[in-house]
């Protein structure tokens, strides 16, 4: 251990057996997914863990090998202010069904990886927690088509899976933002400023549509923001009149200058 500047060393002996935390990001990619994996990969390291990051998400949780790489902490040294996500994110049909889980059960264990951080979106902790409930019957199997012995898997009888949301949507329920959504807002108000000063030029009215699926938060926050005349959001739809409320509204904004 370098204790003059806090960094581990590479390769340092274990003393016992470590705890080998690995992080992935899947879905589509969201502002912050790299402060997530820096996070969790020095946090481990602080805590005498062993970090592991598992690159293209669920595709290379499948595929083993390379794709899953022992991470130190100056490996992630100047993620913070990285857009996308430097480990990648894939989709990966293989997953869906249940012998890509099982394979991705074995390289877990290959790997002696036995906790898992994911940031992802919906479908990516759906997947997720499916995998957890199914996780001691994947022991077995692998077991019973001999790919693994009992002895192999008797280490790792519990999968601890931690979500975290990384979603530009903001549509989890009691959590008070999703990973990505402010920075997401930031950019479509600066959008937004760009397109208005060719709308006050030509003295038109323009259609702006944002992300979010079935949550209104980005589209009433940026509204908001940017002093928008109308905003249609899935939580409230507009009345059957809307058309009419609407160029009412945005006449009544034109007279006013």
């Amino acid at each position: 251990m370098d204790f003059a500047n806090g960094i581990p060393t590479p390769g340092e002996p274990s003393t016992g057996k470590k705890r080998r935390i690995g992080v992935m990001t899947s879905g589509g990619d969201a502002p912050g997914m790299n402060g997530v994996v820096r996070a969790v990969v020095r946090m481990s390291i602080a805590k005498g863990c062993d970090a592991f990051g598992v690159y293209e998400g669920y595709e290379g949780l499948v595929r083993g090998g390379d794709y899953i790489k022992q991470m130190y902490w100056q490996d992630v040294r100047g993620w913070l202010s990285e857009g996308g996500t430097l480990i990648g994110t894939a989709r990966c049909k293989a997953f869906y069904e249940r012998p890509g889980r099982l394979q991705a059960a074995k390289n877990m264990v290959i790997k002696g990886i036995d906790a898992l951080v994911i940031c992802g979106g919906d479908g990516s902790l759906t997947g997720a927690d499916k995998f957890r409930a199914e996780w001691p019957g994947l022991l077995k199997e692998l077991v019973e088509k001999k790919e693994l012995s009992a002895e192999e898997i008797e280490p790792y009888q519990h999968l601890n899976i931690v979500g975290l949301v990384g979603s530009i949507d903001n549509d989890m329920s009691s959590t008070d933002a999703t990973i990505g959504c402010y920075s997401s807002l930031g950019r479509i108000c600066q959008s937004v400023d760009y397109i208005d000063a060719t709308a006050f030029s030509h003295q038109r009215a323009f259609v702006i549509e944002v992300m979010g699926r079935h949550c209104g938060w980005l589209a009433l926050m940026a509204g908001l923001s940017t002093g928008a005349d109308f905003v249609f959001i899935p939580e409230n739809p507009p009345s059957v009149d809307w058309q009419n409320q609407m160029c009412k509204i945005i006449t009544k904004a034109s007279l006013k200058g």
